[in-house]
């Protein structure tokens, strides 16, 4: 199945995994509507390796990974209600008790913690660096619930916002400078408003002269 290139215009990590069903070209579509399209995404969102992900999907057995695209549609969904629900203001602190499925999700994680060498201008240094096994196609699921954990911890529920298109749905965090953000894209939906405000100005003083 041929689709346009997945959305990254969230600010986010996590709200991209929201905007990964959208409605870009007034035609709904779903990134993550198979095993193959959630391995899509994934490469385009780079949260897992491209050799890590190559391996994963030659070693899956049939429909594994449509089984995991699928678990992954839940948990978006899930998100997007919990995000829905308290975006605008800042997050209670009882939101916690409603983030239990995350936290499940999480513990499933093997990631570690290693020593490697870095070089830089012909110099070496230590670094520490967090990686993690890729032992079946469910961890897959472990970055998305790392990036869904960190923007819950750290972005201000009160600066998320939903553009303001006309049926769109995309979603994402407001870091300008004075919160005026508006629209996922002023390419697209910012354009479309614009041209649409162009419209209704040239139909008043046509309205005006008669």
């Amino acid at each position: 199945m041929h689709r346009p290139p997945a959305i990254f215009v969230a600010d986010s990590p996590g709200l991209d995994f929201l905007n990964s069903i959208a409605t870009p070209l007034d035609t709904p579509v779903d990134w993550l509507d198979s095993g193959a399209g959630l391995a899509a995404w994934l490469a385009q969102a780079e949260l897992v390796p491209a050799s890590e992900l190559r391996a994963l999907t030659a070693r899956a057995a049939p429909g594994e990974l449509d089984k995991v695209a699928a678990e992954a549609r839940a948990l978006r969904e899930w998100f997007r209600g919990f995000v829905r629900t308290h975006m605008g203001k800042p997050l209670a602190a009882g939101a916690i008790d409603e983030l239990e499925p995350l936290n499940a999700l999480l513990a499933r994680d093997e990631s570690f913690s290693r020593v490697v060498e870095r070089r830089d201008a012909g110099k070496a240094r230590l670094e520490l660096e967090t990686t993690r096994r890729w032992r079946s196609p469910e961890s897959l699921l472990a970055p998305v619930a790392e990036a869904l954990a960190r923007f819950v911890c750290d972005e201000d529920f009160a600066n998320v916002r939903a553009c303001e298109g006309h049926s769109c749905t995309l979603m994402f965090v407001d870091h300008t400078a004075r919160r005026a953000r508006r629209w996922c894209s002023m390419a697209t939906c910012g354009n479309r408003a614009k041209q649409a405000a162009h419209r209704d100005r040239l139909r008043s003083a046509r309205s005006g002269r008669t």
